[in-house]
């Protein structure tokens, strides 16, 4: 069922009309006899708020039916409620008493409140999801970020259960069926950062610093919870964000919750932090995912500020929440905790993410225009994450970290527990750093696309630099500006020395327009061998091009030879940004790829590499060469195995690389010795995660079948187990595996999201093509209804993940069908955006191949 599409005119209007003073809140979880309840849950709402006398409004709700609805003490009529529209309210006094008793509806689209149940116990855990607007599906509110008020919630819940919210438990009360807590209120905040989390769940408890601090997962994953790390972790970020921050954290107590079938990386409820429960690892993962681990506990911590604190009017200024968070974070994490590192990672991580999405027809600003609610749901994107916290590391770098830090300590103390906009921001930041930035902002915030910055010179009679210039140009995707920016940068110069390559110059500058001089480097002898990096340290957000000394240095083994990992990351990034842009064929960045991932110690950036080398072979490179490219990788993979030490990340993070390239019968022969032991490599640990990983890759290439998924399925009967046999299923190199998927993921309605996620996962391996061509056709005959039918979630679920960008689809006619449906008038704008976005992916994928194909 689709929410109701909030526009901003409304939410406007809406605001200049009220103001909302309190929201008690009370929810029984039963059944009436202390069991939890199966399909609704009761919720009482009292909402006190003020408005002008005369006036109407409407207030949110999705309900199943209506037990009482009284304003001011009279009965409201709901006999034509509708969940569109909400609940009419007419002839509003000055002060007003609003009442909604109803049944609510819990879901299984990690939407609203998300009802699950174990499969190894039976036990039922909730918990809710309202980012954006989806509080109204626990309770009855004015579901708009800039009507901020104090909560006070109360929960019936079964005896033996759990439950956490926004506030402490102040006392409980026991009922002959269940126990009936009461929260502590709220400070003011925003109705899509309350929470509740309620069920059977293991609970560690800690303190610090005054804060009492807990972490939640469901029992049966309580012997992997790693709560020494995790607490370790809260600490530091706390005691950073509090030395830089200037404003303690102003809620009075920090609960973590890994929880069930969440559908995003975890969500900043103020106090009550959810994460996806993958992050409580069941198996050995690389020291790459404990890191991705603790930037998303730090980013959810520095939303506690940013977001909760001080939280935007309306989502046009989503990036004051989360660029902000996301740059913190990695700043927190390389200042504060083992991961010193970490810019590196979010060069090749991040950044890459930020620059396909800014390359795309949908490109838009920082600061975008957000009209509506859905609008606003498709924004949570690279741009408002990656390119923004890429842009605050630029801005940092222009008017020093230290001034930077002040603005933000300004902003929060002038803006607490209220609601702001772009403005706010940089008059706190032009105080601090004495800078205007009126123009930056237009430059950097307001405009969309990326700059190219190259390195462009020429060399006198004796072989020195004559001149040397940074040249920039403007972003050539469609629909963006001409703009070119101003950038603090750093050049790096880097010779070979003693077989390494070493940085022997830096050059610290402001690039501005076209053409920017560097009088410093004139004169210089340019170094034989070596490389040169126009964006060193990585301090400005741009698409660095390589000159072909550089390209011919790293290609000829040099980037084996870098020190700096970050140094490493720019160059790697840069390749794969020429990869994709045509302009470096597949099959030299499969090349580069082989010849330096086993020299790359950073395991994070190493993931990432083998990851994008086995993207390039399915979708960039020359389809008639591609096989020896995945004979190229595997083989790689297996020589590593051979010399990596046992039991390493790098262990680990190979055999995922065989697992993706394997393609010829050795190869497959290999990987089907992993899973009944007669060639498993020393130290290596084939546990449950790995074992799934490594029958899905026999599945997908006809060497296991249904058989052996029932046989693992029963060994590991777990929910992470379901849907790691989901996706094996749909993986099945048969068109009845195929159409079952399909019908799953696209036509039934009542599958879980975490189960649609798994199908869909499953459906269009690399290597089977010709088998899922036949869907271009009914993708686009069924995309509509899809889009109309579900919620938001899950119905972006199927456009963006079985758009047909898959090998044999990399084709004019996928160009064409896609064409034809966007013509149709009846497309939301939302919608439009997304399959705009997969389009563009073949567009690109076409002239990438072309490069490789011209190269062979």
């Amino acid at each position: 069922m689709a929410v109701p599409n909030l526009t901003r005119d409304d939410a406007r209007a809406r605001a200049d009309l009220l103001h909302v003073e309190s929201y008690d809140v009370r929810l029984d979880l039963t059944d009436g006899g202390g069991k939890p309840s199966e399909r609704t849950f009761r919720s009482t709402t009292t909402i006190v708020f003020s408005a002008r006398a005369g006036e109407e409004t409407f207030v949110d709700v999705i309900a199943d039916a209506f037990h009482e609805v009284t304003l001011n003490g009279a009965a409201v009529d709901v006999s034509g409620y509708r969940h569109e529209d909400g609940i009419r309210l007419a002839g509003l006094a000055e002060q007003n008493t609003l009442v909604v008793d109803a049944d609510c509806l819990y879901t299984n689209t990690g939407e609203g409140l998300h009802r699950f149940v174990d499969p190894i116990d039976g036990e039922t855990y909730l918990y809710s999801q309202f980012e954006t607007a989806d509080a109204k599906r626990m309770y009855a509110c004015f579901d708009q970020p800039d009507l901020k008020a104090t909560f006070t919630f109360h929960v019936t819940a079964p005896e033996h259960w759990e439950v956490s919210s926004n506030g402490r438990v102040e006392r409980t009360e026991e009922l002959p069926a269940g126990t009936l807590l009461h929260f502590a209120t709220t400070a003011r905040i925003s109705p899509y950062i309350t929470a509740l989390v309620a069920g059977p769940y293991h609970v560690v408890r800690d303190h610090h610093d005054g804060i009492d601090l807990g972490l939640w997962c469901r029992k049966t994953l309580a012997e992997h919870l790693d709560a020494d790390e995790l607490f370790l972790l809260t600490r530091q970020g706390f005691d950073w964000y509090h030395a830089n921050f200037g404003v303690r954290y102003a809620f009075d107590k920090y609960d973590q919750l890994f929880v069930p079938e969440f559908n995003a990386g975890a969500m900043e409820n103020a106090g009550c932090v959810t994460f996806r429960e993958d992050y409580v690892f069941r198996s050995k993962v690389t020291d790459a995912r404990y890191e991705r681990r603790g930037e998303t506990l730090l980013h959810e911590m520095a939303h506690m500020w940013f977001g909760d604190l001080v939280t935007m009017r309306w989502w046009d200024d989503l990036w004051l929440n989360e660029s902000f968070a996301t740059f913190a974070s990695v700043l927190c994490q390389t200042r504060a905790t083992r991961w010193t590192d970490a810019w590196a990672t979010f060069a090749n991580a991040e950044k890459t993410w930020a620059y396909r999405q800014d390359q795309l027809p949908s490109t838009h600003p920082i600061a975008t225009d957000a009209p509506d609610v859905q609008t606003a749901e498709v924004n949570f994107d690279g741009i408002t994450y990656a390119k923004g916290a890429s842009v605050l590391k630029q801005l940092s770098a222009y008017v020093g970290v230290d001034e930077f830090l002040a603005g933000v300590r300004d902003y929060f103390a002038e803006h607490a527990y209220g609601n702001t906009t772009l403005a706010d921001l940089l008059r706190a930041l032009e105080k601090s750093s004495g800078r205007e930035l009126g123009e930056w902002s237009k430059l950097w915030l307001e405009t969309s696309g990326i700059n190219t910055l190259r390195p462009e010179f020429t060399l006198d009679a004796d072989g020195r630099y004559a001149s040397f210039d940074i040249v920039q140009t403007a972003p050539t995707e469609v629909a963006t500006s001409n703009t070119l920016r101003p950038h603090r940068l750093a050049v790096g110069c880097y010779e070979p020395r003693d077989g390494r390559l070493v940085r022997t110059a830096r050059v610290e500058m402001d690039v501005v327009g076209e053409r920017t001089p560097v009088p410093e480097l004139v004169g210089e002898q340019p170094p034989e061998g070596g490389l040169l990096l126009v964006n060193d340290d990585d301090l400005t957000y741009c698409k660095q091009r390589l000159g072909a000394e550089s390209l011919r240095t790293l290609l000829d083994g040099g980037i084996a030879k870098l020190d700096s990992p970050l140094a490493r990351a720019l160059c790697w990034s840069a390749a794969w940004d020429m990869t994709r842009d045509g302009e470096l064929p597949t099959r030299d960045y499969v090349a580069l790829v082989v010849a330096g991932a086993e020299h790359e110690t950073d395991i994070g950036v190493m993931q990432s590499l083998t990851r994008q080398a086995l993207r390039a072979l399915e979708i960039y490179a020359d389809p008639q060469w591609a096989p020896q490219g995945y004979a190229a990788l595997a083989d790689a993979a297996v020589r590593a195995l051979g010399t990596t030490a046992p039991g390493s990340d790098h262990q680990l993070a190979w055999v995922h690389a065989l697992l993706g390239s394997a393609r010829t019968d050795e190869h497959v022969a290999f990987v089907r010795g992993l899973l009944d032991g007669s060639t498993t490599p020393d130290g290596l640990a084939v546990d449950d995660e790995l074992r799934w990983s490594v029958l899905s890759s026999l599945v997908v290439r006809g060497a296991a079948g249904e058989a052996e998924i029932a046989a693992e399925l029963e060994r590991d009967p777990s929910a992470a187990g379901r849907r790691h046999a989901a996706t094996a299923r749909a993986a099945r190199p048969s068109p009845a595996a195929k159409e079952e998927a399909w019908q799953l993921a696209v036509h039934d309605d009542t599958l879980p999201n975490a189960m649609q996620e798994a199908v869909i996962g499953g459906f269009a391996p690399a290597s089977q093509g010709e088998l899922v061509a036949p869907y271009v056709e009914r993708y686009f005959a069924d995309i509509l209804d899809v889009w109309h039918r579900r919620t938001s979630e899950l119905a972006q679920n199927v456009v963006v993940g079985l758009f047909p960008t898959w090998s044999s689809t990399i084709a004019q006619a996928t160009v064409a069908a896609a064409d034809a449906f966007l013509a149709g008038d009846d497309v939301p704008p939302a919608l439009r955006r997304l399959v705009g976005e997969g389009r563009a992916d073949v567009v690109r994928a076409l002239r990438a191949r072309a490069t490789d194909t011209a190269a062979g």
